[in-house]
């Protein structure tokens, strides 16, 4: 069923005002502005080709496109997995209801590794759309990587994002837990696990708490169901996985810094940090494996 008042004929402009009003209705904080993001999209355009054409009445086929997107905006559906794809560190990577949606604090993580030496081996833990272990071999060509994740689905949209960019040769994709049955060792690891504790999902965002992967999201298991869980599993395998020196890096939750600090100080990581966000708020911490 299509979303009143978008229909075959009618002008671009005047679908557009519509559409806005109705993603307002819905909550959405920019209505008019992602209005004409799915516009755009509905009908192959870019801005400007947009802007000199709004009075065009729309075919048939597009306006169907728009009102399916339209109806899956106001029911609050990520507009990364409407248009199926997410800008991150300059690059587009497919996205799905299988994968956390890329999202510009998680750049953090690309901007830590790269202030360090372009490793021979690199490992991304819990991989997804594969944007870090993808941007990383695409950054460094000299670079191999693995990356890990527990969903065949998301592993699927990784394989995808790594012959997009040109590095499926590099990167090898593996079906397991963390680290587990992958055999030797790491310049550099990294990952963005699900840190949310159970307490908080309530409150999330309707985009994330009812449309991403929940299981990319709170730990599981997670005895203590505080959003830690992950980093305890990743700190107990991590130094065994590390050559001495190597790096890791994770993205944490903006009140978990403290807690994933201490977790590595105790595995005997060094040089342990917490980073901001653009925010000013803890997104990142880095440590090292102690050298010899």
């Amino acid at each position: 069923m299509g979303t009143p008042g978008i229909a075959a004929g009618q002008r671009r402009s005047m679908a557009l005002r519509e559409a806005g009003e109705r993603l307002a209705t819905a909550g959405i904080a920019a209505p008019q502005r992602e209005a004409r993001l799915l516009l755009r999209w509905a009908i192959g355009l870019d801005a400007a080709a947009l802007a000199s054409a709004d009075d065009l009445p729309l075919s048939e086929p597009e306006a169907a496109r728009f009102a399916a997107a339209l109806s899956a905006r106001a029911a609050r559906q990520p507009m990364a997995q409407i248009v199926g794809e997410r800008l991150f560190w300059g690059r587009t990577f497919r996205v799905t209801p299988a994968v956390l949606d890329p999202r510009p604090e998680t750049e953090g993580l690309i901007s830590a590794a790269l202030e360090g030496p372009a490793p021979r081996r690199v490992a991304d833990l819990g991989t997804g759309s594969g944007c870090l272990l993808v941007t990383l071999l695409a950054e460094w060509p000299g670079a191999v990587g693995v990356g890990t994740d527990i969903s065949a689905e998301a592993l699927s949209v990784a394989l995808e994002n790594a012959e997009r960019h040109g590095v499926a040769e590099r990167a090898t994709l593996m079906q397991t837990s963390w680290l587990a049955d992958v055999e030797g060792r790491f310049d550099l690891i990294l990952s963005n696990p699900p840190y949310i504790a159970a307490s908080e999902v309530a409150s999330l965002a309707p985009e994330v708490r009812d449309h991403e992967p929940r299981g990319a999201l709170v730990p599981d298991p997670d005895p203590a169901a505080d959003g830690l869980g992950a980093y305890r599993a990743i700190a107990a395998i991590a130094p065994g996985s590390l050559e001495p020196g190597g790096r890791l890096i994770l993205e944490i939750g903006h009140a978990q810094g403290p807690a994933v600090s201490a977790l590595l100080r105790a595995a005997g990581f060094e040089n342990v940090e917490t980073r901001p966000d653009l925010d000013g708020r803890d997104r990142v911490v880095t440590a090292r494996r102690a050298p010899g």
